[in-house]
């Protein structure tokens, strides 16, 4: 079988496709995977880290407002068009999944157009135009939400799969994680982070946020500033003059590749609401306080993070109400309530889907025996 994903410029499209390209590659002996990204999307560094193929094309998201740029996207569409019905002779794939991303705008319609069996996932609660304009011509719509399905009237073949994570989130535990980190079981562990590159409005936050904690013997920190914010945000705790050495409750890190270990430790996540780590969280049970990301695309982030919400698995502060004091009132209003803070769990848990991969792979099988 010769399966080809398109997705791209964003972990929360990358990482599920991968997900699913390593679940094809454990249960079929004959499969050959490719994926289609481009050169400045994070994809170029994460798939071929995950040993798998990249090809790219040109394409870039459209301009709302007529300019050179307007021009120079349209030109790029029907150059990136062409280069991926090349890509689709050469490689002849069974079947074409769209993860997300501008990238899959020119890839899945010229495979659908080709005739080519099409899937795409979609992992947010409110779907981009992308994938809106691309379920007309689609075969099957796999989506993370129930509320996604109102979003694509078009397209009767659609599957509430879940988003697929990557197993380490599902193998993880929660003494192994707090060991790692050599963290003690018998404080509560906050873990903070906004994002691989970091996220300065709660940066700042947990500036102040770590200068009230610093002497809460029984709270533990593990706050992940992002790769591009952490020379900032460690001269910051300098000039508030906080010697993190004096303390042993607080550690901060620009990134971790051990996600897993960090999540298990954790008693409550602070974090942004992208589709991955909602998957992620709620996959573990873990209650959390979500921050959307103010000037996401369609305000996706708040949509995912008012769904959790409204079923209790979780708070949100807006960005605008972000501060150390509301982040510090927030986060200890749920640890000095158990009660309220297991209940949390427990509706993050029944929100979440570990079967995610399983279930889409059981669509991919569908679509092609149709």
């Amino acid at each position: 079988m010769r399966v080809l994903f398109a997705g791209g410029g964003t972990g929360g499209h990358i990482y599920p496709a991968t997900a699913v390209a390593n679940f094809l590659k454990d249960k079929l002996s004959d499969v050959e995977i490719l994926f289609v990204g481009t050169e400045k999307g994070l994809e170029s560094h994460l798939v071929p880290k995950e040993g798998f193929k990249l090809k790219t094309i040109t394409v870039r998201g459209f301009k709302r407002n007529i300019s050179l740029d307007l021009l120079i996207s349209v030109k790029e569409m029907f150059q990136g068009a062409w280069q991926a019905r090349n890509i689709l002779r050469d490689f002849k794939p069974d079947i074409v999944i769209g993860t997300g991303g501008y990238v899959c705008g020119p890839v899945v319609f010229s495979a659908a157009v080709m005739g080519i069996p099409t899937l795409i996932h979609e992992q947010n609660v409110v779907p981009g135009i992308t994938n809106r304009i691309l379920s007309r011509f689609v075969d099957g719509i796999a989506v993370s939400f129930e509320e996604s399905v109102r979003y694509f009237p078009n397209n009767k073949n659609i599957r509430v799969t879940g988003n697929p994570i990557r197993p380490l989130i599902l193998k993880s535990d929660k003494y192994k994680g707090l060991s790692n980190f050599h963290l003690s079981p018998a404080k509560k562990t906050v873990l903070v982070f906004g994002g691989s590159r970091g996220a300065r409005v709660i940066n700042n936050a947990m500036v102040g946020f770590i200068m009230k904690n610093l002497k809460k013997t029984g709270l533990q920190i593990i706050h992940i500033t992002g790769r591009d914010e952490y020379e900032f945000f460690m001269r910051q705790l300098a000039m508030s003059g906080i010697e993190l050495k004096e303390y042993g409750n607080i550690i901060i890190k620009p990134y971790i590749y051990n996600m897993q270990d960090a999540l298990a430790a954790a008693d409550l996540v602070v974090s942004r609401a992208g589709a991955v780590t909602i998957a992620e969280i709620t996959a573990l049970g873990k209650p959390s306080v979500l921050i959307p990301l103010k000037i996401a695309a369609n305000n996706h982030q708040e949509y995912n993070a008012r769904t959790l919400e409204s079923l209790g698995a979780s708070l949100i502060i807006l960005e605008s109400q972000l501060s150390a004091e509301s982040l510090h009132q927030t986060v200890w209003g749920l640890l000095n309530k158990p009660s309220k803070l297991k209940m949390m769990g427990q509706k993050s848990k029944a929100l979440g889907k570990p079967r995610a991969v399983e279930d889409v792979f059981e669509f991919i099988l569908h679509i092609l025996n149709r």
